[in-house]
């Protein structure tokens, strides 16, 4: 694995991860691709889906594609992170860093719990390297997991439909959650996007930077 430094030229898998990874024997022949992260290594903002969507495997990209990958986009373009179209298969993006607690997808199911901790190497490098100031955990598996490692509330006391667009404190940088971008409605795209612009981007949040202990 590599490190990249504020002058990066690329976006895509940025830290060198492996593309061929074989760890998840149930994984592998049904996948098309590995999908590791893809953005601003830089970045104070963090994104971390469960998996890569169908559309996000074709493209090799998190986040990408119709439907949810779209709706993200968007969201974060309006927000400034992002400055290519919604519909972009290798987005330009500035402040932010889009990944998976996954890497591959079964197109039948989603991860299981064994396969969640396989990969968790690569996202726990990825948050270490970025060093965000905001995680914004997208759909109720990412939540649940960051919740396990970066909070003192149990697992089950969080709830994407409830959380969805709130702050939450966790150790060294605070956590956003957004509900499933696939069915996500119009009223809590824009709860999602006033909640960032009043109470996160309109106020000092670094302040939790430098106060992690792992």
């Amino acid at each position: 694995m590599t490190t990249v430094d504020a002058n990066q030229k690329e976006f895509a898998n940025p830290f060198g991860m492996d593309p061929d990874c074989e760890n998840c024997p149930g994984l592998c022949d049904s996948r098309d691709r590995v999908v590791h992260g893809y953005g601003d290594v830089g970045g104070e903002f963090l994104v971390v889906g469960e998996r890569p969507t169908a559309a996000a495997e074709r493209n090799g990209v998190p986040f990408t594609g119709a439907g949810g990958g779209e709706r993200v986009q968007s969201i974060f373009a309006d927000l400034g992170f992002v400055r290519s179209e919604p519909d972009a298969t290798d987005p330009d993006v500035q402040n932010v860093f889009f990944t998976n607690i996954t890497r591959c997808r079964h197109p039948e199911r989603p991860p299981t719990d064994e396969e969640v901790a396989t990969c968790e190497p690569f996202l726990n490098a990825e948050i270490r390297m970025i060093n965000p100031q905001i995680i914004v955990p997208v759909g109720e598996r990412p939540l649940r997991e960051l919740a396990v490692a970066y909070t003192t509330r149990r697992p089950d006391s969080f709830d994407i439909e409830a959380d969805h667009a709130t702050t939450i404190r966790g150790r060294g940088f605070e956590i956003v959650p957004m509900c499933d971008p696939a069915t996500m409605t119009d009223a809590a795209a824009a709860a999602f996007r006033d909640h960032m612009r009043e109470n996160v981007l309109s106020r000092d949040y670094r302040q939790t930077k430098g106060r992690r202990n792992r």
